[in-house]
């Protein structure tokens, strides 16, 4: 588990990061917008993760003025791009792979003149870049 999504904030050192009353964080919690780890049945933790999503949560309120309806749905759709990036960064990786693979099958088996120490075809390093948040 990364250090951003270790959950290690009590909802008052939480709330304090976030410049949010504690009670923010449980509206929020109910609305679905923000799900801390629970330890026991009573006291949630909060990773950097949840603190981040909280900051933007507020930014699209007050800056924005996007109602609590409209946050949900901007960040389920963020929620889902960043599913599709890592899905896509993978599938990619995967077909490189498999390229790579090819044509080294190919090179040992041709007796097409090709140097052994270059790659026949450049394949670029592509990664899906998040944009800056808003």
């Amino acid at each position: 588990m990364s250090e951003k999504r270790r959950p290690v904030y009590m909802i008052g050192v939480a709330a304090e990061l976030c410049g949010v009353h504690p009670q923010t964080l449980r509206q929020y919690e109910r609305l679905g917008l923000v799900i801390p780890a629970r330890v026991g049945a009573k006291n949630r933790l909060y990773s950097m993760d949840d603190i981040e999503r909280v900051r933007r949560i507020q930014r699209l309120t007050q800056e924005l003025g996007v109602n609590l309806a409209g946050v949900e749905i901007i960040l389920r759709l963020l929620d889902d791009m960043d599913t599709m990036r890592t899905e896509f960064e993978d599938q990619f990786n995967e077909f490189v792979r498999d390229v790579e693979v090819r044509i080294q099958a190919h090179m040992a088996s041709s007796n097409a003149p090709v140097r052994p120490d270059h790659t026949l075809f450049p394949i670029p390093k592509v990664r899906a870049v998040r944009k800056p948040d808003f």
